[in-house]
């Protein structure tokens, strides 16, 4: 049978106050990691957990990773599987459970834990980052069950540890300890990053190289700078020398946002304390965001060599070290039953042309990616994620729900059961 878009609509709107009294339930919960100064996230996920049983989703598992840094001596990693009529294929819907510190609290108009509804907008910590996936997920679900449909596919909804401090605990524990979680074939979603109207389904990141670049030379007095050797002039040559790794890696994607790769100076390092002496050590710091048709090592050479010259021009010893390495995986194909499923969905429910993209930024889909599991990160969001206020619209919680319960109705891209 097709879906009844209207049906699917109206269910999910009837959902809202359970969704907007589940947000609230789990912002009060602080499921911070140790780095971020919190006890990791056991209580949300008993949360999660009565919260499914209640409302007897499916079958409930707890996959822990050891970490002897929280109470509990272990970070909790939450899988939901609801049967579907293909045993052989899955449709996976990743979100995290933890959240970031709230910072300056002056900066919030209201306790930060303590969730509140304005107008047409729920504000708290973690409300969009990344409880609106897990909400919308569970609804979704909770759709199917009502309306009694048995999906398309098996459904496994994870909610994952460790997201925002690198998914050690996580993603990647997942994938190391459990590897029969994920088939070739499986459909997998992580709702963690999108744009506004929910029409940009990122499909490939862009490799990540921080490059620290120091510098030593001779310091001396101002005054006499001929019996020094100045390195503050030396690292201003070589910000200036790297404008030429913008012909050196000159391919652009558009697929990309922006479309090419890019090689940002940023942090420097402080020298000396006053004006009038030349400083003999300098260090400076690029983020480089590498289009995936390139190897990293070729753009660390080019840095070298740009090193080269510095040092021959002004006397100067500089050292090329990398801070950050990490080779971008291949994309997922744009015509991937996941993104395919997805884009039919916006347009089907909202009218709307959705278009696969990469990004410069990482998200835990490349931990999927490096496995070569296909992978699309979707969601409709306001891209408040990390800053004082953040809020979510509730108008999204409501069209994210229904494009995830039609993506439960779908096997194959197009076709609804």
């Amino acid at each position: 049978m097709k879906v009844d878009v209207s049906n699917l609509k109206a269910r999910s709107e009837e959902y809202l106050p359970d969704m907007i009294a589940l947000q609230k339930k789990l912002t009060a919960i602080p499921a911070m990691g140790p780095e971020n100064g919190g006890d990791g996230e056991e209580e949300k996920a008993k949360a999660l957990a009565q919260y499914m049983e209640k409302e007897e989703l499916g079958d409930i598992e707890w996959l822990n990773a050891p970490d002897k840094r929280v109470s509990c001596g272990f970070r909790p990693n939450l899988l939901l599987r609801i049967p579907g009529k293909s045993t052989d294929r899955s449709l996976i819907i990743i979100s995290h459970m933890d959240v970031v510190p709230p910072g300056n609290l002056s900066l919030w108009d209201h306790d930060p834990f303590d969730m509140v509804i304005m107008e047409d907008r729920i504000v708290g910590r973690g409300v969009e980052d990344n409880q609106q996936g897990i909400v919308c997920s569970l609804h979704a679900a909770r759709i199917l069950k009502q309306l009694d449909i048995t999906p398309a596919l098996t459904v496994k909804l994870l909610f994952v540890a460790d997201e925002e401090t690198g998914s050690k605990k996580g993603l990647q524990f997942l994938l190391e300890e459990h590897p029969g979680l994920f088939k070739k074939d499986d459909l997998i979603l992580v709702p963690d990053y999108g744009n506004e109207d929910g029409t940009m389904i990122e499909v490939a990141e862009k490799s990540i190289l921080w490059v620290k670049v120091s510098i030593k030379g001779k310091q001396c007095h101002a005054s006499v700078p001929q019996k020094g050797k100045n390195t503050l002039r030396a690292t201003a040559h070589f910000i200036v020398e790297s404008e030429n790794l913008f012909k050196t890696f000159p391919e652009s994607d558009p697929m990309f946002r922006p479309p090419a790769s890019t090689f940002e100076p940023t942090k420097k390092e402080p020298n000396v304390e006053n004006i009038n002496t030349i400083p003999g050590e300098d260090t400076v710091y690029f983020d480089c965001r590498i289009l995936p048709c390139y190897d990293l090592e070729t753009v660390v050479d080019a840095f070298q060599k740009i090193a080269q010259k510095i040092e021959n021009d002004f006397g100067v010893v500089v050292n090329i070290s990398t801070e950050m390495y990490d080779q971008a995986a291949a994309p997922t194909p744009a015509d991937s039953p996941v993104v395919v499923n997805i884009a039919r969905a916006v347009k089907l429910l909202r009218d709307q042309e959705a278009q696969a993209c990469g990004i410069g930024g990482v998200t835990v889909a490349a931990h999927l990616r490096k496995r070569h599991l296909n992978v699309a990160v979707w969601q409709t969001i306001t891209k408040t994620a990390h800053q004082p206020n953040e809020y979510c619209l509730l108008k999204n919680m409501v069209m994210d729900t229904q494009v995830m319960a039609y993506l439960m109705m779908t096997s194959k891209p197009g076709v609804s059961t």
